[in-house]
């Protein structure tokens, strides 16, 4: 037993295009149905007017009266050969000939035929109702008598004196010449009609052919899964997304960019025109020679963006580009960096525990107690673990004990020694760490390619940080200055936040080796977004001292009561 198959519904497009096409037929057979019905009556008012005009012209002729009144006052109907032969039956036929009308009837007071085209039927009762008429009233009809269907009228005869009504004479055209009439007038309603069908037709094509291509050919089915699909996958996604259509149209926005280029939702507007960072743009233009993926700095964050073109069997459908933070990752990388430097500097220091402790192991197996005593002490007043920074003592939070730290390592191993200067004091502690790692971070390695890359021979980086207390969070300045050559002669101290500005694009002789020009730019946007800033205190001169940076970083700390600081001379100084 074969099983049957379910037939496929029609598409969307064709269920459209018939719905269409029945919807002009419809219309256009109506509209020439009612135009053919009033054309119908038209013709046919116009007949019984005339027909009434003929039947008033021969009820009034007076030797029609004067021949009806002489009928009606003889006791009897004549003959119907009397009657064919008289002078009522010549008057009747010369009128219908003359007018082309289907009948001219001529009665007595009583409906008796006095003249009719069939000269059988004289002296028979009229077939129709002639009371109307014998009345005294004229009528028009439309009814079916002896000789078909017709339109016409009855008109009552008077006697010669105008006050008695002695007959009544009918007129009638046939309906059959009525319809021919019609039949030639709906001529050109037909060609119309047969027209506006074909344009209908033209149209719901070309209707469908649109529908078609703007659908992508896709059943209304499909188009609201994809509807669901895309909200539920641009708006569940981290990453941003900014559909651009063929025509320069911003299409998609969705909230992710919102929140990673801190813009309202821009669909609709012209991507040129909206506020979006040029290199962004640069990505979708023509003939650009953008990579296809770069790195910018926008709203804080660090960006990676990329576009791609969309295409949909051949079809240009414009770009979507595709924005992805970070920001996070690098601040973790730093943080990782960081954290790799302290593990290797804490084992160079476990092989100098190790050998301290042997050295101390011998002064006490050899009895040298005094002397053990004395290394001891040595050993007490440097403190379990000494990072290559001068002054590291000033730093008594231990976050930036630790981050200072690590980077002392890190200059350490490029030849250059990182100090505390002696206004440093902080009397709170970090709470916001990723932004001033990110900030303290930027400054001190831009420091540090700077006097790695400047002409001294004594290589320094020096750092002084203070605290401002304050209720909602205490501010933090940062000052970072170095030994380099400091800002190249011409440069605006300026310029040098911008994106992308180093010495592998840029005029900027301080920046050393390496770098992408995102360290300085995201830092300054960071410190603003806080409310602070950073700046450019010197720009230094060729041989040194290099330039020095200043950054406020406010709401950055939390707590300050009972907190001291050593200074220069090893004095408590209490905050």
């Amino acid at each position: 037993m074969q099983r049957s198959v379910p037939r496929r519904p029609l598409r969307f497009s064709t269920q459209t295009l018939l719905l269409q096409l029945s919807v002009v037929i419809l219309v256009v057979l109506f509209s020439a149905a009612v135009h053919a019905w009033l054309t119908y009556d038209r013709v046919g008012s116009e007949a019984e007017n005339q027909a009434l005009t003929l039947a008033r012209t021969v009820a009034s002729d007076a030797s029609v009266r004067a021949d009806v009144l002489a009928i009606s006052q003889q006791p009897g109907t004549p003959p119907a050969a009397e009657l064919a032969a008289g002078p009522l039956m010549e008057a009747a036929e010369a009128a219908r000939t003359r007018t082309g009308a289907l009948f001219v009837v001529i009665t007595d007071e009583t409906g008796l035929r006095l003249a009719h085209p069939d000269p059988e039927r004289l002296g028979e009762k009229v077939s129709t109702d002639p009371s109307e008429a014998l009345a005294g009233r004229e009528v028009t009809t439309r009814n079916t008598g002896t000789l078909g269907p017709s339109a016409g009228a009855k008109v009552p005869v008077y006697a010669p004196d105008g006050t008695t009504v002695v007959g009544e004479v009918s007129v009638g055209y046939s309906m059959e010449t009525v319809g021919q009439s019609v039949a030639r007038d709906i001529g050109p309603v037909a060609l119309t009609a047969a027209g506006a069908l074909l344009a209908g037709v033209l149209g719901s094509f070309l209707l469908r052919r649109r529908l078609t291509r703007l659908t992508l050919g896709l059943e209304p089915e499909e188009i609201s899964t994809l509807v669901h699909d895309q909200v539920a996958v641009l708006q569940g996604v981290d990453d941003g997304v900014v559909g651009v259509s063929a025509d320069g149209r911003i299409t998609v926005f969705n909230a992710a960019a919102q929140r990673l280029l801190d813009l309202p939702d821009l669909a609709g507007s012209r991507w040129e025109d909206a506020p979006v960072p040029d290199q962004v743009k640069s990505l979708t233009r023509a003939g650009s020679n953008s990579p296809e993926a770069l790195e910018l700095v926008a709203g804080g964050r660090v960006l990676v963006a990329n576009a791609r073109k969309a295409l949909h069997r051949r079809e240009d459908l414009g770009w979507v580009v595709m924005l992805r933070d970070r920001t996070e990752l690098q601040q973790l990388t730093r943080q990782l960096d960081a954290v790799g430097t302290m593990s290797t500097a804490l084992r160079a220091q476990r092989h100098e525990f190790a050998n301290q402790l042997h050295t101390i192991a011998g002064f006490m197996s050899i009895g040298q107690h005094q002397q053990a005593r004395e290394y001891l002490a040595r050993l007490a007043a440097t403190g379990p673990l000494k990072f290559p920074v001068d002054q590291a003592e000033l730093l008594q939070d231990p976050y930036l004990q630790a981050f200072v730290g690590a980077k002392g390592v890190e200059a350490d191993e490029r030849g250059v020694a990182l100090r505390i200067g002696p206004e440093t004091l902080v009397r709170g502690q970090v709470a916001e760490t990723q932004d001033v790692t990110t900030v303290l971070g930027n400054l001190i390695d831009n420091a540090v390619n700077a006097a790695v890359a400047g002409s001294a021979t004594d290589r320094w980086v020096e750092l002084e940080v203070l605290d401002e207390p304050d209720d909602d969070g205490g501010t933090l300045h940062i000052v970072v200055a170095d030994s380099g050559d400091g800002l190249a002669e011409g440069t605006d101290p300026e310029a040098i936040f911008a994106e992308g500005f180093s010495t592998a694009s840029g005029p900027l002789a301080r920046n050393g080796s390496g770098g992408q020009g995102f360290g300085l730019a995201l830092a300054r946007q960071l410190a603003r977004r806080r409310g602070g800033d950073v700046r450019v205190l010197e720009s230094g001169s060729p041989g040194g001292p290099g330039a020095v940076f200043m950054a406020t970083l406010p709401g950055t700390t939390a707590g300050t009561a009972g907190r001291t600081n050593t200074g220069t001379a090893g004095k408590d100084t209490h905050a």
